[in-house]
């Protein structure tokens, strides 16, 4: 008995740091996941020649050092012609795993001789030549229920395939709140039912547009684009959630982009 000892405190031990008590000694929760951040920026231009200095800047330079300082799933896209109110943007939509990553990136870029040099034409550019006329950005965080990025899985050709970004903006925060909560309860997981391949669905924390959420779908083409759309407009579940007094009035205004990866995209 005197040999068996040290192994049985040994099982003890591990069974008590397997198991966290709560101060009524109830087993806690599991930890929730680590919500995924997002800096989603729009980029403006008003013709060709500020159009390819962007994306040789994004192809080149900003990509390459992303991925180097550990961001992956880095996604640029280009608006459809003929499906977006404004059509000469550019998107990235930058993914970080927390707030101190996306805090410290500046000052990595900054220390990075090789981004510094292929960056040149981008951050030297000249003030009556600039790469872009305006740029907007969006900081996110992911909804609880979505609380990580998923890579959308099609085989069409890039061209052809329609990423869908809209923005939901509420008259208020406590509707804004609301119509959060309906994601949370409901919405997201039926556009993941029904194949719509969600990136993302976040909350906005900062922009010019507040309070308002944003979220991205998938689609093989616009032929799939419009059959997914169909099938959530008659879902009984929708129907359902679209009529609960709770959630009457909760968006304001929709706002859509649809857009293609360029062929540099991660996804």
């Amino acid at each position: 008995m005197k040999n068996k000892l040290p192994f049985l405190l040994a099982l003890v031990f591990f069974a008590l740091s397997s198991c966290s008590l709560t101060a009524d000694n109830t087993p806690s929760q599991e930890k929730a996941p680590e919500l995924d951040y997002f800096q989603l920026t729009k980029y403006n231009y008003d013709n060709e020649a500020q159009l390819s200095v962007l994306e040789d800047y994004f192809a080149s330079a900003l990509l390459p050092a992303l991925h180097k300082a550990g961001v992956k799933d880095v996604g640029v896209f280009k608006a459809i012609e003929g499906l977006n109110e404004e059509k000469n943007y550019i998107m990235l939509l930058v993914p970080y795993t927390s707030l101190d990553l996306f805090e410290k990136m500046p000052d990595l870029l900054e220390k990075d001789p090789e981004y510094l040099q292929a960056a040149g034409a981008y951050i030297d550019a000249p003030h009556d030549q600039p790469p872009y006329s305006r740029m907007e950005s969006f900081i996110l965080r992911s909804f609880s229920a979505t609380p990580n990025m998923a890579l959308p899985e099609l085989s069409s050709p890039r061209a052809a395939r329609v990423y869908e970004l809209r923005s939901y903006e509420a008259a208020t925060e406590k509707l804004y709140k609301l119509k959060v909560e309906m994601f949370n309860e409901g919405e997201s997981a039926l556009f993941q039912e029904l194949e719509f391949n969600p990136v993302m669905f976040c909350e906005v924390l900062s922009s010019s547009h507040m309070p308002h959420l944003m979220y991205m779908t998938t689609h093989a083409d616009t032929t799939a684009q419009k059959e997914n759309w169909d099938s959530f407009g008659v879902h009984p579940e929708w129907d359902r959630m679209k009529n609960l007094e709770r959630y009457k009035n909760t968006v304001s205004k929709i706002t859509k982009y649809q857009m293609y990866p360029t062929e540099y995209s991660d996804y």
